[in-house]
């Protein structure tokens, strides 16, 4: 057998595991990536090295360190508190949940962190409002996914690298409005139906006690902008400039860097750099070609973007969407629209990008599953399960219908 072919096995047995155990992928692909490069492709262990993404490594560490930093001294809460208790009409509730979530997602935490920070007060003052659980879950959920593919945030950088892997740069405008988009339709839609459905919020909005911000806050806020401003319009690379930023923090006592940093997702950094660098193998054995191959079959050049959609939003219901499915396959974006024979590659990375993000409020995700675990009664909350798993298996196929759409006139804009 050929080692692409060994490749090709490695590449599925690898998607696989994500899907159907607990165990951390990144640490078998990394196995499999020294077991294929050296053994089956005579790779020497520097060869195999090289694929592992230091700066990517670098970039995510340096974001999540700086935004444990901002978590662990209270400043990101402080912020949604005061943003939370700035609603005055309760019939808006909803649709500021979901800008809060956005806001607290894009500007670098992520989706996952700006949920577990705002979900418990969001969920009480959306149940108090009169919202259903239901719709305050969504709101949170497509909320912070709308913001979790921006420049700044850790799986827009996964974004950016896997299609710079694709040959396709600065296209960041791009993949963020395409995902930000279809939460936003997706939420709209949401919320009208079960407003609809259910009568729109009514009750009084209960008061948010807001406390005066503590001078270490006032430094975090302060540090946060200055990285945010560097890295838009000075260029300043994210993650040592985040680096930079934490290392003001520290020195001056805002935060307790040991707290940070066992807060770091080290298990997801784990999973996304091992994901890469087995695909870096699988790119010199040819097996990528034979995974570009396979998915080419199953499309043409008129189905490509819903079809990957579809796949991708399948598999990141059971598996990592920024673990697994986007170093996997967005580095397949510009070999699967050449195969196709007429496919835009700038479409397809879209469509990877928005299929994956869609089915993120299912309760098999973690966003999910921090919206299920706001809800302290247990009947309301077996009901929140339900729902949310439903509604997250559909966005498989809303995904793939916005993207077969809208990917491709949005491409070429």
């Amino acid at each position: 057998m050929s080692p692409a072919s060994w490749s090709l096995i490695a590449f599925i047995v690898a998607v696989a595991l994500s899907c159907t155990s607990r165990i951390n992928v990144g640490l078998i692909a990394l196995a499999l990536s020294w077991v294929l490069g050296s053994w089956v492709a005579g790779l020497k262990p520097e060869a195999v090295a090289v694929g592992f993404p230091a700066m990517l490594f670098v970039t995510l560490v340096g974001v999540t360190l700086l935004f444990a930093l901002a978590e662990q001294n209270g400043t990101l809460e402080a912020l949604a508190r005061r943003f939370l208790g700035a609603l005055r009409d309760p019939r808006f509730v909803p649709p500021l949940i979901f800008l809060l979530g956005a806001v607290l997602s894009g500007i670098g935490p992520g989706a996952v962190a700006a949920t577990a920070l705002m979900a418990p007060l969001a969920m009480v003052i959306g149940l108090r409002a009169g919202a259903p659980a239901f719709l305050v879950a969504l709101m949170i959920a497509n909320g912070a996914n709308a913001g979790n593919r921006s420049s700044l945030s850790a799986v827009g950088i996964i974004a950016r690298d896997g299609m710079a892997k694709a040959g396709l740069l600065h296209h960041e405008g791009k993949v963020f409005f395409a995902n930000f988009a279809a939460h936003v339709i997706v939420g709209s839609a949401a919320w009208l139906w079960l407003r609809r459905r259910h009568g729109p919020c009514e009750l009084d909005v209960p008061a948010v006690a807001l406390e005066r911000l503590k001078a270490s806050q006032v430094l975090t806020l302060v540090t946060l902008a200055l990285w945010i401003l560097g890295t838009l319009f000075l260029s300043l690379p994210v993650g040592f400039a985040a680096f930079v930023a934490a290392s003001v923090l520290i020195l001056f006592g805002a935060a307790d860097e040991r707290v940070a940093l066992r807060s770091i997702p080290w298990a997801v950094i784990v999973m996304v750099t091992g994901m890469t660098t087995l695909v870096s193998v699988l790119e010199k054995t040819g097996g990528m070609a034979l995974v570009t191959a396979l998915l080419a079959a199953l499309a043409t050049p008129a189905t490509v973007n819903g079809m990957v959609a579809f796949i991708t939003g399948v598999i990141s219901t059971w598996s990592s969407t920024s673990g697994v499915v986007m170093p996997a396959f967005l580095p397949t974006s510009s070999a699967l629209a050449a195969q196709v024979g007429g496919g835009d590659p700038i479409a397809i990375a879209l469509s990877i990008n928005v299929g994956s993000s869609l089915v993120d409020v299912s309760p098999l995700s973690t966003i999910g599953a921090l919206c299920v675990a706001t809800v302290t009664d247990p009947e309301m909350a077996r009901g929140l399960f339900k729902n949310l798993m439903i509604w997250g298996l559909s966005m498989t196929v809303v995904g793939a219908l916005l993207c077969q759409f809208a990917a491709g006139p949005l491409a070429r804009l």
